[in-house]
């Protein structure tokens, strides 16, 4: 038997390093996706577990809010009215005994910057029972303040901090610049225990 083969219109193919090229290509696109498979497949796991997690809190919070609510509607009552005041006095005196001005002092010279200097301070408990301190610096420039602003910022210890009032006095003794600056102040007990409610 004869065949008549013309290489010219029919050039020779090597089909088998085609498809092993091809071959290696798709697997690896293959094993590829089946990796990413698998990642989908436990972020869905992941996030289920953690919408579950969430309700749970979420019920948690429901609860404590309801007996909250059973709690306070108990010492409302006409009956309970001294209870309750004699509560909360008592409350804000122990948050006042727990009022540290070395420890105050202390957290303010780490963040005081160089040529500022406190010139007086108060502490005032606010409606949400958070320590707050009014405080005047006095000092050369307003960045030195600004500085004050941002490094208190920067602690743990104060919040909320905010240059209220600059006043400037212009061929006076002493600081040329006195600024009244607010912020809440977080005591080292309350950082303590809002850690151990993480």
């Amino acid at each position: 038997m004869r065949l008549d083969i013309n290489l010219a219109t029919r050039p020779y193919e090597d089909s088998r390093q085609f498809w092993m090229q091809w071959g290696a290509g798709l697997g690896l696109l293959g094993i590829l996706t089946l990796v990413l498979l698998y990642f989908v497949a436990t972020g869905i796991a992941s996030a289920r577990k953690d919408r579950v997690l969430i309700k749970e809190r979420e019920q948690q919070i429901a609860e404590r809010d309801q007996q909250r609510a059973r709690a306070e509607a108990t010492l409302n009552l006409p009956e309970n009215r001294s209870t309750r005041d004699r509560s909360d006095f008592l409350n804000d005196l122990f948050q006042r005994k727990a009022f540290s001005w070395t420890r105050v002092f202390e957290d303010m010279e780490r963040v005081m910057p160089n040529r500022l200097h406190l010139v007086s301070i108060q502490p005032t408990m606010s409606s949400g029972h958070q320590l707050e301190l009014k405080m005047v610096v006095g000092g050369d420039t307003r960045e030195h303040a600004q500085e004050l602003v941002r490094r208190m910022e920067g602690s743990q210890h104060f919040q909320d901090t905010k240059i209220e009032i600059e006043n400037t006095q212009m061929g006076g003794q002493g600081d040329p610049v006195h600024f009244e600056i607010s912020a809440t102040y977080v005591p080292e007990s309350e950082m303590q225990s809002r850690k151990g409610g993480l």
